[in-house]
């Protein structure tokens, strides 16, 4: 993350991300997959021999080799025709636009109610034997069992999490960065996958 400043002096928080070049991997079509999609590719160097043999021959059917993080993306009305081994290059996106990012959480191990669910918890002083606890997680005579999805101390973190509706301040063609209005999920180095909004 940095900051920028705007031409009336306003100034920005932006997260820098470097979107692609990607390639066009697959291309999926109702005739033969019953919807319409492309599978892209990441134009990063990928050691061959961390690929396996099923996945080479895939990415050489393309011409492709060398990409990595593959994912899917589904086509709506007016994306237009993408062509396998089409490049996907980040002058997709203009300046005030609105996007979606998606990423996966930082994970944060191992955490209590307070930290993963907001819970309150009990009086700090005044003699009180309650501070970081739980509580009653149910009833004893009825139901007699703790219902499904109780929130509870758990794993937290490394989930899907999509950003809605931040805005695009700027573009660099050349170096295929975005700079995106606010904070996006995950680490320093992460991949995200920045589409157009949905909804906005």
């Amino acid at each position: 993350m940095t900051q920028v400043f705007r031409p009336d002096g306003q100034v920005v928080p932006v997260t820098l991300v470097k979107a692609g070049p990607c390639v066009v991997v697959q291309r999926k079509t109702v005739t033969t997959d019953g919807y319409n999609a492309v599978q892209l590719g990441l134009l990063e160097f990928a050691k061959t021999s961390r690929t396996n043999k099923p996945m080479a021959g895939h990415l050489k059917k393309a011409n492709a080799e060398g990409v990595k993080f593959l994912r899917e993306i589904r086509l709506q009305p007016g994306d237009g025709d993408p062509k396998v081994g089409d490049k996907i290059l980040v002058d997709q996106f203009k300046p005030k636009q609105m996007v979606d990012v998606t990423g996966v959480s930082k994970g944060r191990g191992y955490a209590s109610l307070v930290k993963r669910h907001h819970f309150r918890g009990g009086p700090a002083t005044h003699g009180s034997m309650f501070h970081r606890a739980p509580g009653s997680i149910g009833a004893s005579s009825f139901p007699s069992r703790v219902f499904p999805g109780m929130r509870m101390a758990g794993h937290m973190g490394v989930q899907n999490v999509t950003v809605r509706n931040l805005e695009i301040v700027s573009i660099d063609p050349e170096d295929h960065v975005l700079a995106v209005k606010g904070a996006i999920p995950g680490p320093n180095g992460g991949y995200v996958i920045v589409r157009r909004a949905k909804k906005g």
